[in-house]
């Protein structure tokens, strides 16, 4: 006599589940990507159209008139001092924010985790607190603290803001990250003669890479994209690219031969940066999902 198996029946849930990695899934997962994609792929193309064009018919002719496309745009777009001017104050505005938030943050970070000092649970519970703190509330007082100082509408008023407002969140993410680290990993390294500065370099700076690599990314497309701390605090007479655009499209709302461009390479940046450190960034929120 010999006895058989049956196999379990699989309720609907389960067998929904089983089948969610199908062909069906994927496709769907592609569509929704290139939906996400479309207002991206239409400013792209619509930059890449003379302003007749744009006028008369929308982005999706190009499909049916490739023929149509042009670099005149963005060649007239180089001709325009006062966008690539905003682009070069942009970065002048991004790149030191996010360095220095970045830097200050790793060691703060680590000076909250491994090192004792009188209060630092109560300036960490302070820290925290500021997390909370809304940009809007600051920006009468700071306004009026940057115009005695005489750095109100500078590259480093901007740069102060950002830096000042991004690192209680750089502090407090690297912090949490960087007591993850084993203990008895860095009481190894002490006991083979390790300073703290060689300790947070060779040990706790490697090992925090994607924590730090996902803050840097953060911290860059905030910067990158943000209107309201520019339209304040930056100079008028060479401000970042979203006041730039925005004065364009306030001011000559029918030259979207100049804007269609413009946008699209204030947008194509943060997505180039994003890809070229995803990886790192996939690996510190998985780290911390583990975590």
């Amino acid at each position: 006599m010999t006895l058989t198996r049956t196999k379990p029946k699989q309720s609907l849930p389960a067998r929904i589940a089983a089948r969610a990695g199908g062909g069906a899934v994927r496709v769907f997962l592609i569509l929704v990507a290139l939906f996400w994609l479309m207002p991206t792929i239409g400013l792209l193309f619509s930059s890449l159209r003379s302003p007749t064009d744009i006028a008369e018919t929308g982005w999706w002719k190009v499909f049916s008139a490739p023929s149509d496309l042009t670099l005149d745009n963005y060649a007239a777009l180089l001709d325009n001092n006062t966008v690539i001017d905003s682009l070069l104050s942009t970065i002048m505005i991004t790149v030191p924010s996010t360095v220095l938030v970045v830097v200050i943050g790793s060691l703060a970070g680590y000076a909250f985790t491994w090192m004792d000092f009188p209060g630092r649970d109560w300036w960490f519970l302070v820290v925290v607190g500021l997390l909370v703190v809304p940009v809007q509330v600051a920006l009468v007082p700071v306004s009026e603290l940057f115009g005695k100082i005489g750095i109100f509408e500078t590259t480093a008023g901007v740069v102060l803001f950002h830096v000042a407002f991004g690192l209680p969140f750089a502090i407090f993410l690297l912090r949490n990250f960087f007591a993850e680290i084993p203990k008895e990993l860095l009481e190894a390294a002490r006991l083979d003669g390790a300073g703290e500065i060689r300790l947070f370099t060779r040990v706790v700076m490697p090992l925090g890479g994607p924590a730090i690599a996902s803050l840097g990314i953060f911290q860059f497309l905030w910067v990158w994209n943000d209107m309201l701390v520019a339209l304040i605090f930056a100079d008028s007479a060479s401000p970042p690219i979203t006041v730039a655009l925005q004065r364009q499209v306030r001011q000559f709302g029918n030259n979207i031969d100049i804007l269609a461009p413009g946008a699209f390479i204030s947008m194509i940046i943060p997505l180039i940066v994003f890809f070229a450190f995803q990886r790192q960034f996939v690996s510190g929120v998985m780290a911390g999902a583990v975590k």
